[in-house]
């Protein structure tokens, strides 16, 4: 029988694919090259894990908490985010696919996106206030009345991003990322 609490532990190389844990909740455990493709995270809680190497692939997360967890080197691809418990939601992405990923309307400040591919995302409606995107490829992620009041995109490319129906006070950009905000008005730039 699964205990419904896990505390401090390592779970490591385990197949949970299309399965759904009986475990509620896991505080401080770390998780290393499992696969979760197709699991059911329904109302199960993560409070300051960590996921290293795992396939988190359409992974099904409605009223999950995820309370200080870090992805690290993680396939997470097709993930709807925006079914996740609101309530002390807090995650951040290192060296992660995270393409078709869909963060509807979720508060993401200050979260930290590392090195990661997030193709064909959607943020629409998303509170990313003061976020980082360090060195991470958006090619045709969806920015549509997202909150980007003073993230971080200097590293990050192929992003387009409209400054009318997004708030990007204080955001900071590079030079050459400029090429984003500008593509609406099918302009060129040499």
């Amino acid at each position: 029988m699964t205990q419904p609490f896990y505390d401090n532990e390592t779970f490591s190389g385990i197949d949970y694919s299309d399965t759904k844990p009986i475990t509620r909740e896991f505080d401080g455990c770390t998780f290393v090259n499992c696969n979760f493709t197709n699991a059911n995270f329904a109302n199960i809680s993560f409070i300051d894990c960590k996921f290293e190497g795992c396939n988190l692939s359409l992974v099904k997360l409605a009223s999950a908490g995820l309370k200080g967890v870090t992805f690290v080197s993680c396939k997470i691809i097709g993930v709807d985010f925006s079914v996740c418990h609101d309530l002390l939601l807090s995650v951040s992405f290192d060296k992660c696919n995270l393409e078709f990923s869909y963060f509807f309307k979720k508060k993401l400040k200050k979260t930290h996106f590392n090195q990661c591919n997030i193709k064909e995302a959607n943020f629409t409606e998303t509170d990313l206030t003061s976020s980082l995107f360090e060195q991470c490829d958006l090619a045709n992620t969806v920015f549509d009345r997202t909150n980007l009041f003073g993230v971080d995109l200097r590293t990050s490319y192929n992003y387009a991003i409209d400054p009318v129906s997004n708030i990007i006070k204080k955001a900071k950009f590079s030079q050459p990322g400029i090429v984003g905000l500008l593509y609406k008005h099918d302009i060129v730039i040499e």
